[in-house]
């Protein structure tokens, strides 16, 4: 941990105004790169494979592995994200789009559980009219705006099949330059954010073995920064009799938090056109969405992918940093998960659940 906290340098600490007219956090895919993925996407497909147990190295990309490695190196030592544009998905089915997208997060790490029925790829579509006024209401399910957050993993993948009608933009603030601003106007407070705070497990997950688990909210080792955050899940973790209660100190530092991240200039608001897919590291930068209208007929509406990735390339963290409790694809392989829809297979991970999240 810090002794003397310094304000975070490099290009992780960006702001949204100084980089929304800057393109190189975008990536448009070029015809080569296109035609392979859906060459490859489709043998993906006809294979259908065990997504438990299928490999990189069982579809290779190497007409990509020039953006592949860029898009790695914006993840690992850039600004943490990128915008990549160019699948034609208008033209694919759902199940070539989930074959194409779950194979380059192959590329990119191993694909992670995302809830306790062990669904490696999720959707993000509005399948409830909960409100996030509702504690029962989950983010991905419903149309309002999303506070800003951190997900459970290294990498959070998002690929945009249909837009909203109106709204829905993707809103990324990054928290090397959160802390740097609480470290200039608050210095007294910074220290905290490197001490284990409660998060509410169930706010996340329903099927959750457990209603809460802690984390620091920042991770400094050996010169490396690290955000993990979320004040909503740490504010209803409250709710647990048998949580500690929060100091009034805790509680000035997650609203200056939120208060930094909706200034304006601070975040980045990007929208989601269908093909694109975002790349977020999620110890870069927190993520929250715009609320939206969506279209009234079923097939139209906004339907996001998710994808949930662990990405090991040695990145020092604080101990029990993040949702560490969150288990891997092989924990998934290997214990007894209920499967009757057989969701392991691309064909039905490709469409949503409507008897879970509502």
């Amino acid at each position: 941990m810090m002794t003397t906290l310094k304000p975070i340098e490099g290009p992780a600490a960006w702001r949204g105004d100084e980089i929304a007219d800057d393109t190189s956090w975008q990536y448009q895919l070029g015809e080569a790169e296109v035609a392979e993925l859906e060459r490859v996407g489709r043998r993906f497909v006809d294979d259908d494979p065990d997504l438990r147990a299928v490999t990189a190295e069982q579809y290779q990309l190497p007409a990509l592995a020039e953006g592949l490695t860029r898009w790695a190196e914006d993840l690992d030592s850039g600004r943490g994200f990128v915008l990549v544009r160019g699948l034609r998905v208008e033209h694919y089915s759902d199940a070539l789009s989930a074959a194409i997208f779950f194979l380059l997060g192959l590329h990119l790490g191993v694909p992670m559980r995302q809830n306790e029925l062990g669904d490696l790829v999720d959707h993000v579509l509005a399948t409830s009219e909960k409100t996030s006024a509702d504690p029962t209401a989950l983010g991905s399910k419903i149309r309002d705006k999303l506070d800003f957050h951190s997900d459970s993993s290294d990498v959070v993948a998002l690929l945009c099949l249909r837009a909203a009608r109106q709204g829905g933009a993707s809103s990324l603030v990054s928290g090397a330059t959160l802390f740097n601003e609480v470290l200039a106007r608050r210095p007294e407070l910074a220290p905290l954010l490197l001490e284990p705070w409660y998060f509410d497990w169930y706010k996340q997950d329903h099927d959750a073995p457990a209603p809460y688990y802690t984390s620091p909210i920042v991770s400094y080792v050996e010169k490396t920064f690290s955000i993990y955050a979320g004040s909503k899940i740490i504010f209803s973790a409250q709710d647990y009799p048998e949580v500690p209660r929060m100091t009034g100190e805790q509680v000035e530092l997650l609203h200056l938090l939120d208060d930094i991240a909706r200034e304006p200039g601070v975040a980045l608001d990007m929208e989601f056109r269908p093909g694109d897919i975002q790349w977020l590291l999620n110890y870069a930068a927190l993520h929250s969405r715009t609320a939206f209208v969506d279209w009234p007929e079923q097939g139209r509406r906004r339907h996001l992918l998710r994808l949930w990735l662990q990405r090991d390339v040695g990145r020092p963290l604080a101990p029990n940093f993040g949702r560490h409790v969150v288990k891997s694809r092989a924990e998934t392989r290997d214990e007894t998960v209920v499967d009757d829809q057989g969701r392991f297979s691309i064909h039905l991970a490709a469409l949503p659940r409507f008897d879970w999240g509502l």
